[in-house]
């Protein structure tokens, strides 16, 4: 027997302090540290099985194994990898970051927020001295003539390594490390928390991880394989294991990608809205691997906010890691992740939308409202968000759904617009009062009734370079018809109306018009170009936000009845046209949701009952 003591130089110990006491924020990270690293060993001796047939026991398989003492107060984890010979124990153990110490610690000084600081710097190993009195690693090389050695350090000054002549203790290939534990982490000798631990971070590992008699990650990382390989029933069990249910999902994404970043994903769609049972906003539920070991369960930025509805994982290789792998280093990377997931799963929905129409009609009954979300909040996809939005029209049946797609294929030949209208109900809005010149022209408008589509169809704006156009906007124009210029007021009988109502509505109204924009009705108020929309309104008003000062526009039909006899009426009855005017425009504030004191209504009517039956 032979034992060599070595002594870690300066810089080491500093660094190996910063392990120990600052880099890793939970102490039981240290397992899936180790864990990763027998993993990455078998990986290793794995190709070199592809390669070399001079293999020091070639039939024994493959694994991990893991052990606690809680009369010992110690944890061991083994496996049966490519184990280390003298040297490489040296290098790998004796040196942490044996990419270079200076250069690592040089970066770790620098390093402030997201810096350029990227790789590991292999020292996962040292974490387990956040929780060591001593840690002991006996190893053997897949070599046929490596000696079984012994590494063992306090992590303090420095380690010894023996070589056994007649090796009592291991004979096996692979490694061993068997960590005493200090008082206060005697926790980790128990086999419940550790095999807690097991199944939080390391339950996809690709190697049979054993604990306590038992194989402990028994679910497979199918998002791992090709979809040639994957069962549809194993899609199905590996959804209801991640999202904790027993129910099948409703659909699922999985793809791998080689470029810009190399990543595997499989995602999943629920049956139902988790947030339509009333619990509020929900978490993400989408995890980040690296190489089938657990990162992070809920990574900040990993998928934009209105996936959240999601379940699943996403596995790189590529991902520039901090040195304790807690972070991400470069956020910029997960940004890029982001986009390229976001991409994929918008055109999983196209393709659902087309092939799987009833599929598609029940994810938007349960999830539309989070692509509305993605519209208003995620610029760069709003318009592909956009062509996936449902709604019914003066087109479609009541209940019947379309699309911007199909609405533009209905458009008419100089058409230019998309026209939109917002309301509570289908029944409300075919009641509007804006809808008159749209009917008359043969002009399909878009229904959206649910709360917040004001704000998605302003964030919209366009589809395919043709403007969403609001109806209800005063910048609207609309071709005349012939049956228009045939019964209309003349220029002069015009022009001596708007005049006076434009005195008498001074302040009320930004502008006064005689338009085309109504076949029965006597009048409708417009809200200006700049102007909050009647929701926005209310929502400001709700939320005891101060409401901007509105510029409404009134426009009445120069054909309607009721507006011809109000020209002459101004002439020979002043008081009472006044009172009918006044009435005119207070109902079409109403009807436009822009009268903020409905008493105003109730106040002219009274007067002009008074005046018309009291004489």
């Amino acid at each position: 027997m032979s034992t060599q003591t070595h002594t870690f130089q300066a810089e080491v110990r500093q660094l190996l302090d910063i392990v120990i006491h600052a880099l890793y924020s939970d102490r039981e990270i240290f397992i899936r540290e180790l864990v990763s690293n027998a993993s990455d060993a078998l990986e290793k001796l794995r190709v070199k099985q592809l390669t070399e047939t001079d293999i020091y026991e070639p039939g024994k398989p493959l694994g991990i194994s893991i052990s606690v003492n809680a009369d010992d107060n110690t944890i061991t984890i083994g496996d049966s990898g490519i184990g280390m010979t003298q040297d490489e124990l040296i290098e790998n153990l004796g040196t942490i970051a044996h990419s270079g110490t200076k250069k690592f610690l040089e970066a770790l000084k620098n390093a402030q927020g997201n810096s350029d600081l990227i790789g590991q710097f292999g020292v996962g190993f040292y974490s387990s001295f956040m929780v060591a009195d001593k840690v002991e690693v006996l190893t053997r090389s897949y070599k046929p003539d490596a000696p079984c050695l012994k590494w063992v350090s306090d992590g303090k000054e420095g380690y010894t390594i023996t070589q056994e002549d007649e090796v009592t203790e291991r004979l096996d290939r692979g490694t061993q490390i068997t960590i005493y534990l200090k008082d206060e982490y005697k926790e980790f000798s128990q086999e419940h928390r550790v095999k807690g631990i097991l199944r939080r971070y390391s339950n996809f590992v690709g190697f049979p991880i054993e604990f306590a008699g038992e194989r402990i990650n028994t679910v497979e990382a199918i998002w791992a394989k090709s979809k040639s390989e994957v069962k549809p029933e194993e899609y199905d069990e590996f959804y209801e294991f991640i999202a904790h249910t027993d129910e099948k999902p409703l659909s699922y994404m999985h793809f791998s990608a080689d470029a810009p970043i190399m990543l595997q994903s499989l995602l999943f769609i629920p049956k139902k809205n988790p947030e339509a049972f009333g619990f509020g906003r929900v978490d993400p539920n989408v995890s980040l691997y690296c190489k089938r070991v657990l990162i992070d369960a809920k990574p900040e930025g990993l998928l934009p906010e209105w996936l959240r509805f999601l379940n699943g994982v996403v596995d790189s290789e590529d991902l520039p890691l901090n040195i304790s792998r807690e972070m991400l280093q470069d956020s910029t990377i997960v940004r890029k992740i982001s986009d390229i997931i976001t991409k994929r799963f918008i055109k999983h929905l196209e393709k659902l939308a087309k092939d799987e129409t009833e599929t598609y009609k029940e994810f938007y009954e349960q999830f539309s409202r989070f692509l509305k979300e993605g519209i208003v909040t995620s610029w760069p996809h709003k318009e592909s968000l956009g062509k996936l939005l449902r709604f019914e029209s003066t087109m479609t049946e009541p209940g019947q759904l379309t699309s911007f797609a199909d609405y533009v294929s209905r458009m008419k030949e100089d058409q230019k617009d998309i026209y939109v209208l917002t309301g509570p109900s289908r029944t409300h809005l075919e009641n509007s009062p804006y809808l008159e010149a749209f009917k008359v022209r043969g002009l399909e408008v878009a229904f959206f009734t649910d709360n917040g589509d004001e704000f998605v169809l302003d964030s919209l704006s366009s589809v395919d370079g043709k403007p969403v156009t609001l109806i209800d906007r005063a910048s609207v124009e609309l071709p005349e018809t012939e049956e228009e210029a045939a019964e209309a007021l003349s220029q002069t009988e015009s022009e001596s109306l708007t005049d006076w109502l434009k005195n008498r509505f001074d302040g009320k109204f930004n502008k006064v018009v005689l338009g085309k924009r109504l076949v029965s009705g006597a009048a409708v108020a417009l809200h200006g170009q700049d102007d909050m929309g009647p929701e926005m309104r209310a929502y400001m008003r709700a939320m005891g936000q101060e409401i901007p000062e509105s510029h409404p526009e009134l426009e009445l039909n120069p054909k309607n009845p009721l507006v011809k006899k109000l020209a002459e009426m101004h002439h020979e009855n002043p008081e009472l046209a006044g009172l009918v005017a006044d009435q005119i425009a207070n109902t079409a504030l109403l009807r436009a949701g822009m009268l903020d004191d409905p008493a105003q209504l109730a106040n002219t009517s009274q007067e002009l009952l008074e005046k018309l039956l009291l004489k």
